[in-house]
């Protein structure tokens, strides 16, 4: 399947308003199923970009760009894995082995927008310094339109030349090596899951875990089934938790009034 020019400018431009989204109005909240359906969209094939869309949402669970440090750009890789499988007809291995590459390959050019974002934030203060507040307006909003650089530049070039390298680095490739990419494309959203649970507080609540354990595997209970009954689970542990803070507030209002009136009396 060749790509249009109309496509290929809309692939670029999905890539280039991810980063500006984020750091403005964050609608999407850097969710990288999003960017997979919407890739998909443009290519029409939906349902392979909603499969490496959550796949790669999967694999992107407990990673967080803490303290403005750079991570992987899953949204990105999300877009070019999804162009990649499909414009092959390789699968999702082909799309991943492109795709995560190209999301880190953002980390390294998110670093220099930084810096070149420092100098403009620099620029910016000196205008504001020098009262020159019609140039520091004009400064300030490119700070904001180079974002989309670091998306936009390797997205464009793995669109352009991704599919021609990959199948001819696939069609190298043996079968059982082939092979293993399915199965390793299989065992990253475990990997995903397995980051976040290190995050959550587990030990308290490891009944649920294995309550939601019993229902997918032995019970084959869809998704959307568990997670209603994880909410009817989350409403009551909120309230529980609701009503010991309130308990707690009490107690500390009557022990309170308790030693005034003691001291009150000697």
């Amino acid at each position: 399947m060749g790509l249009s020019v109309l496509q290929v400018l809309l692939l670029t431009l999905l890539a280039y308003i991810q980063p500006i989204e984020w750091f403005t109005t964050q609608i999407t909240a850097q969710n990288t199923i999003i960017y997979g359906f919407a890739a998909g969209l443009i290519l029409g094939d939906v349902k392979t970009g909603l499969l490496i869309g959550g796949t790669l949402q999967l694999m992107s669970l407990g990673v967080a760009a803490i303290g403005g440090s750079s991570v992987p750009s899953y949204p990105v890789a999300a877009i070019i894995a999804t162009t990649i499988s499909i414009t092959t007809g390789k699968g999702l291995a082909a799309g991943l082995a492109l795709g995560l590459p190209v999301g880190m390959l953002v980390i390294q050019l998110d670093i220099v927008i930084k810096l070149i974002n420092s100098y403009i934030g620099k620029k910016a203060t000196d205008a504001l310094h020098a009262k020159k507040f019609s140039s520091m307006r004009k400064i300030i909003p490119i700070s904001t339109w180079i974002l989309g650089l670091e998306n936009a530049i390797p997205a464009f070039l793995a669109i352009i030349f991704g599919k021609s390298l990959v199948e001819s680095i696939l069609n190298a490739l043996p079968a059982w090596f082939t092979t293993g990419l399915n199965i390793t494309a299989a065992m990253l959203p475990a990997v995903g899951i397995a980051v976040l649970l290190t995050f959550m507080p587990l030990k308290r609540y490891v009944p649920y875990l294995l309550f939601g354990f019993v229902m997918s595997a032995y019970l084959n209970m869809p998704v959307m089934g568990i997670a209603i009954v994880g909410i009817g689970f989350a409403i009551e542990t909120y309230k529980k938790n609701l009503n010991t803070a309130k308990d707690t507030t009490t107690n500390i209002y009557n022990v309170s009034s308790t030693n005034k009136e003691d001291m009150e009396d000697e």
